[in-house]
């Protein structure tokens, strides 16, 4: 049977008539800003103060509009860019990309409780995907209950993916080809947070549907967690009747920053069919540790993430298939002017750098005992100019190099990118 959490074009026609419908009211919303009748969805956002907000609470920390007394608020994000890419000197020339438009529904169905989701049309609509779907029933600050299409918190940037809020153009590679950014599933958790003075503690944990075995068997001939994104039946039931266990603890200060550890981890193998034994449990193992930072005095922003897999990988694949792999990148955001510029009030003008680095198998060869390669490393300098928080254009080189299993002399790629990205 089929979902709606990921259509091609031919079948996305029935949710793609609703965009007409959303690019007519958008305006509406948008010119009449001032009036008494638009406002922020205030009952949706956390009652404390930014300063107390912590990563986890990025699917409430988006601008949404809501027209009088409607029943639903409605908000959304589109990212657009140019870019021009050569790998070892051979270059495909200009390519101009819409790799995501993005539209938020929310509700407060009744006092403290309240319902949001996230649906992403990709790659000019060839794609659509319901990435987060919830419900939210607040019973303490402390204890709240979540159901539904669930981003697992693995990590920073699964939860908090959304364009407008990054100055570079691309996703991370570590979250995006090691960790599989965004990365969702049904299921249902409990999240809470504790204040004390300039502190903030934050938890949640979530069982939910998760991998199968496309991670280990795919075309990328590498164990390969994003492979399991194309898996749409976990949206109706698990490959192996396993839970997914995605658990994370988060600490804020008020001055310092924010520090997050995470944890997601399963069984991803069917093991048995009809009660016949197939094969043992093979499990898989993600850690993550991520933090954010501004450093005084000079306001540079730093947001950084590391992570570990470790996977039981059968002994009949071949060494390529890494049982271990890491990876995670650093972003550094240095505001240089931060004023009113062409007429807009609050404009910032960033210098940025991102460093990135991914190893998707750790090991050694066993014959020889030389080190298997098949990494990335890149650098992605850049500027950005926001003339307002929720708008950014942003010009950014990369750099990139890539070594084979056997370590070769790396692929070299270096290119521009060109864009714009803005909640509306």
């Amino acid at each position: 049977m089929k979902t709606l959490y990921t259509y091609g074009w031919p079948e996305s026609r029935r949710l793609f008539l609703l965009l007409p419908f959303l690019l007519l009211i958008f305006p509406v919303f948008s010119q009449t800003d001032s009036s008494a009748w638009l406002q922020r969805l205030e009952a949706l956002s956390p009652a404390d103060s930014v300063p107390k907000q912590l990563n986890m609470d990025a699917v409430y920390d988006r601008p949404f509009l809501q027209m009088g007394k409607m029943p639903v608020a409605l908000g959304g994000y589109v990212e657009g860019n140019t870019a021009y890419f050569s790998t070892d000197g051979i270059s495909e020339g200009f390519s101009f990309q819409l790799p995501r438009l993005t539209l938020f529904f929310a509700s407060t169905v009744a006092r403290r409780i309240k319902f949001l989701s996230e649906i992403e049309f990709e790659e000019g609509g060839r794609e659509i995907n319901i990435e987060f779907a919830s419900l939210d029933i607040q019973l303490h600050p402390a204890l709240n209950l979540r159901g539904g299409v669930l981003m697992n918190p693995i990590g920073a940037f699964n939860q908090n993916h959304d364009g407008p809020k990054w100055d570079f153009i691309s996703r991370p590679v570590s979250a995006t080809q090691l960790l599989p950014a965004t990365w969702s599933n049904v299921g249902f958790g409990l999240y809470g947070k504790w204040y004390t003075g300039d502190w903030t503690l934050g938890y949640e944990i979530y069982l939910t549907n998760g991998f199968d075995e496309s991670i280990i068997n795919n075309e990328q001939n590498r164990t390969f967690l994003p492979a399991a994104k194309a898996n749409n039946d976990r949206f109706e039931e698990s490959s192996n009747g396993q839970p997914l266990v995605t658990a994370k603890l988060s600490l804020r200060q008020f001055r310092l920053g924010e520090i997050g550890f995470s944890y997601m981890g399963g069984i991803y193998n069917k093991f048995q069919e009809d009660g016949l034994a197939l094969d043992r449990k093979r499990r898989l193992h993600t850690y993550a540790v991520d933090f954010n930072t501004t450093l005084p005095g000079i306001g540079a922003k730093l947001t950084g993430e590391w992570a570990w897999i470790t996977i039981d990988v059968p002994e009949t694949y071949g060494q390529q298939f890494g049982s271990r792999q890491q990876g995670g990148f650093l972003d550094v955001v240095q505001p240089v002017f931060r004023k009113k510029m062409f007429g807009w009030e609050k404009a910032v003008f960033s210098v940025v750098c991102r460093l990135e680095y991914v190893d998707w198998n750790t090991g050694r060869f066993r014959e020889t005992g030389g080190e298997i390669a098949d990494d990335f490393k890149a650098i992605v300098p850049g500027v950005s100019f926001r003339p307002t928080a929720q708008t950014v254009l942003r010009l950014n080189y990369l750099y990139q190099r890539q070594r084979d299993i056997l370590g070769n002399p790396p692929a070299s790629t270096a290119g521009w990118q060109f864009g714009v990205s803005s909640y509306f």
